[in-house]
């Protein structure tokens, strides 16, 4: 287990919160092209059928992630989705160590992309009470530019990316912390 093998599963588990199935289709497209070289265990995202897949799903969410109606509905469908993905990359990252490094990475990987997945989820539905479509735009495209950022910076800044994934984790915290205040408003002015 070395530093950049971290920096990858930490950046797949991280991107997985976010959109999972652009994390899937870009790291396997940059296998495939061959930009970058994916160690052995990680050669499956690139097969045909995976890209395909993973390709579809990208673009629905692409459109999906633009409505915030829609987009508060992916989310909440998504929080069995992304979660789960976010571990299983991270342990695929390391499919070749120890069972027991699998499956802490697989802990670390779900609980990374749980964080990212509340942040995200929690901060868009703030968004989305918002009447203008803009600032939910804003949002999304903000997401869609990110994930291949802190994809690359992982590959090819690692201390960047550890960096820059530090920052998110401190946003994540400090988004959660305001949503959650903000439920807690609501419901005692509610009552």
């Amino acid at each position: 287990m070395n530093l950049p093998e971290i920096a990858i599963a930490l950046a797949l588990a991280w991107g997985a919160g976010l959109r999972a199935y652009a994390v899937i289709f870009a790291v396997g497209l940059a296998g495939a092209m061959g930009w970058v070289e994916l160690p052995g265990h990680l050669e499956v995202l690139q097969h045909p059928v995976v890209l395909a897949a993973s390709g579809l799903m990208t673009l629905v969410e692409f459109g999906a992630d633009k409505l915030p109606w829609l987009d508060s509905i992916w989310d909440a469908v998504h929080s069995f989705i992304r979660i789960p993905a976010g571990a299983a990359l991270a342990a695929l990252a390391f499919g070749d160590s120890s069972n027991a490094v699998v499956v802490a990475a697989a802990i670390v990987g779900g609980s990374v992309a749980a964080a990212m997945h509340t942040a995200k989820a929690g901060a868009r539905a703030a968004i989305n009470l918002s009447p203008e479509p803009f600032s939910n735009w804003a949002a999304s495209l903000s997401e869609d530019a990110l994930v291949p950022l802190g994809l690359w910076l992982a590959v090819a800044h690692p201390l960047v990316f550890f960096a820059l994934f530090a920052g998110c984790l401190v946003a994540a915290v400090l988004l959660v912390r305001l949503v959650w205040r903000g439920v807690r408003r609501l419901t005692s002015s509610a009552t």
